[in-house]
C-alpha cells in the first residue's frame, strides 16, 4: 500500500493540493517529466495520484550494508524507487534501459529531465534522455510543476518545515515514435525542449540555458553560488542563450 506510513507526515507537513491530475492515464505506460527542486519531490507527486509512480534511484540506495542500509532500502522502495541495472554500462544508459523497461511493463514513470536538483530554484536545461525514451517507447509524457516543495524540504537541511504545496499536472504531451529519431540530437534536442517549456509554463520558474550539473560543479570548486557561476558562465560562452520559446 502506498504511503501507509509517510502519507499522514507528508501532508502535515506539506499540505499538499493537486491540479490536473485527470491527465494521469488510468492504465499504460507514461513519463511523468518533472521540475526538480527537492528531494521530497519524489514522495509529493506521487502522494497525490491514485496511480504508483516509479523512479529510477541509485542501486547503493538498495545495497547499503548494515541497519542502516535496510533503513534506506525500505525508505526509498515505499517511496516507488527501483535501483538503476547498470550492468549494461554507463549510469546514463542504464537508467534510460530501466526506465524503458518500467514503461514497457506499463508503470508510470516519474524522471527528472535537469538530471539533478535546481541549484537555486531557477529551470535548467533538460538532457535528452528523456526525448530518447519518448520516441524508443511511444508513451506520452506528462509534464508536471512542482512548487514550494523547496521551502518544506530546503535543499541542504535536516529539518523539514510547514508550508503549502502544489503538484501541478500538464496535458500529455506526445511524439511521432519512429526508430530512426532516437539518436538524432536536432530532434532529441527539440522535443527536449518543448517538454521543459511545459514545465516552465505550468511552473513559472525562470529558465536557465545550462546544465544544472554543470553549474552545480563550478560552485563546489569556486565557492560562489548559482547566480554567479551562471552570469560567469554565460559571459564566457560565446553562444548566445536561447529561450525554450525561440526554441
Amino acid at each position: 500500500m502506498k504511503y501507509v506510513a509517510m502519507g499522514p507526515l507528508l501532508r502535515f507537513f506539506g499540505r499538499p493540493t493537486v491540479t490536473g491530475a485527470e491527465h494521469i492515464p488510468k492504465r499504460g505506460g507514461a513519463l511523468i517529466a518533472s521540475n526538480h527542486l527537492a528531494v521530497a519531490d519524489s514522495f509529493y507527486m506521487p502522494l497525490m495520484i491514485r496511480r504508483r509512480v516509479t523512479f529510477p534511484a541509485k542501486q547503493e540506495y538498495f545495497t547499503t550494508p548494515g541497519l542502516k542500509g535496510k533503513a534506506m532500502k525500505f525508505f526509498f522502495s515505499a517511496a516507488g524507487q527501483v535501483p538503476i541495472d547498470r550492468s549494461s554500462g554507463t549510469a546514463a544508459q542504464a537508467a534510460i534501459n530501466t526506465c524503458k523497461r518500467l514503461l514497457g511493463e506499463g508503470h508510470l514513470v516519474g524522471i527528472y529531465p535537469e538530471g539533478t536538483r535546481s541549484p537555486d530554484g531557477r529551470l535548467y536545461r533538460g538532457k535528452t534522455g528523456v526525448a530518447r525514451m519518448a520516441l524508443e517507447t511511444g508513451v506520452p509524457v506528462i509534464p508536471v510543476a512542482m512548487v514550494g516543495v523547496e521551502q518544506v524540504n530546503p535543499p541542504g537541511s535536516r529539518r523539514w518545515r510547514r508550508g503549502h504545496i502544489r503538484v501541478i499536472f500538464g496535458a500529455p504531451l506526445t511524439f511521432d515514435a519512429r526508430p530512426q529519431d532516437s539518436g538524432n540530437a536536432s530532434i532529441e534536442r527539440r522535443i527536449t525542449d518543448e517538454i521543459m517549456l511545459a514545465i516552465k509554463r505550468l511552473s513559472g520558474q525562470e529558465y536557465v540555458d545550462l546544465y544544472a550539473a554543470k553549474v552545480k560543479t563550478v560552485m563546489d570548486r569556486t565557492g560562489h553560488d548559482a547566480d554567479r557561476v551562471v552570469r560567469d558562465l554565460v559571459a564566457a560562452s560565446k553562444a548566445p542563450q536561447r529561450t525554450l520559446e525561440d526554441g
